[in-house]
């Protein structure tokens, strides 16, 4: 295999690989009937943050389960540099302050806004994408890792690529069982071992970080209680870890009301969650769309869906956008913005953040 599969999806409980393109859905909608009908076996692919923006959903000629990453040949990365930041430092702080009048407006109704920043990678050759998968994945054995080919999403996007290692589950699905784990709240890992245990204790005690993670579980409860009976929700956030930041996660399981329901239909029901949009859904979008414009499909959602309706969905977050020639890449980041954020502990961050990425693309640290 020498050519860059579709789409991957790896994590702890195995990998799929896809290859080819039998059929693009740009629509979701066409995706879903294809699924109802039986006329698709598996759809595999991304959803943008805007769900009325078009979708990077196929059924793949081929579609391989394996429990590791195929064998494919890696190539040395070509050298890399940060090219642009957008906004700047200052502008994002700028932004930052104006979510905060909004959140601290008790006539918005806003609760939280998800901002985010990204960074234009330059290299001097190409850059491999399963290269880029393989370091994510030596970096990361717990995180899910992706790769999917963006080109049915069309205008814009023909040959360009999403890569990245995901730490927060949306929603899979395995017959009538349903499991979320959402993420908010974060802090960065330390260096030394006793500085790292005191960020992650930290975490766990910060009543920000903990209202913030809490906007989320209350919305993936609302949305999951029509579609789900006997939903199980752990009464206190749990702290994990990735190699660049700490987390608040929630495990959450639930039973389907109806076995028509599909992965697919979980995530579209989920997305946005305040994870990476804010609360209320609707007024922190608006903002989001206001102050960054379109953010494509980072913050979206990667996965897979088969015509039985099991399938798996995760964050599209620590990634970036590869450019067709490979010689490009947009990375994001974004953090969770509440009422008692701090601007600059809201810019750092977002490095931190950044991290996970920009290591796998071979940025050196500044």
């Amino acid at each position: 295999m020498t050519r860059e599969p579709t789409f991957v999806l790896a994590g702890p409980d195995g990998v799929i690989t896809a290859e080819g393109v039998h059929t693009a859905f740009p629509r979701i909608a066409d995706a879903r009937a294809a699924l109802a009908s039986h006329s698709a076996p598996i759809i595999v692919g991304a959803l943008p943050f805007d769900l009325t923006a078009p979708a990077a959903l196929i059924r793949p000629q081929t579609v391989r389960f394996t429990d590791t990453l195929p064998s494919w040949p890696l190539r040395e990365l070509a050298t890399t540099r940060i090219t642009e930041t957008t906004p700047d430092a200052d502008e994002h702080r700028r932004r930052i302050a104006v979510a905060l009048q909004r959140l601290r407006d008790t006539d918005s109704g806003l609760h939280k806004v998800v901002l985010a920043r990204a960074l234009r990678i330059s290299a001097d050759g190409p850059l491999d994408a399963r290269t880029v998968l393989h370091r994510l994945a030596g970096a990361d054995a717990q995180a899910t890792k992706y790769l999917v080919d963006l080109s049915a999403a069309g205008d814009g996007y023909s040959g360009t690529a999403l890569v990245g290692a995901s730490p927060e589950l949306l929603v899979a699905r395995n017959g009538l069982q349903v499991t979320c784990r959402p993420f908010a709240g974060s802090a960065p890992r330390r260096a030394d071992p006793d500085g790292d245990a005191a960020s992650g204790a930290a975490l766990a005690d910060s009543a920000k970080n903990r209202h913030e993670h809490q906007l989320v579980v209350d919305a993936l409860r609302e949305a999951l209680d029509p579609l789900c009976t006997d939903v199980q929700i752990a009464d206190q956030p749990q702290l994990t870890r990735t190699a660049a930041v700490w987390h608040l996660y929630t495990p959450i399981t639930g039973r389907l009301r109806e076995k028509t329901t599909t992965a697919l239909d979980l995530a579209l029901a989920l997305h946005p969650t305040p994870a990476v949009g804010g609360s209320p859904t609707t007024a922190a979008t608006a903002l989001i769309s206001e102050l960054e414009g379109d953010r494509g499909f980072y913050a979206g959602t990667v996965g897979w869906c088969d015509q039985r309706g099991d399938g798996r969905w995760v964050v599209s977050i620590r990634c970036a956008q590869l450019s067709a020639d490979r010689r490009s890449a947009l990375a994001h980041s974004g953090g969770g913005i509440v009422a008692e954020s701090e601007p600059d502990d809201e810019l750092d961050e977002t490095t931190t953040k950044f991290r996970t990425i920009l290591s796998a693309l071979g940025v050196p640290d500044d």
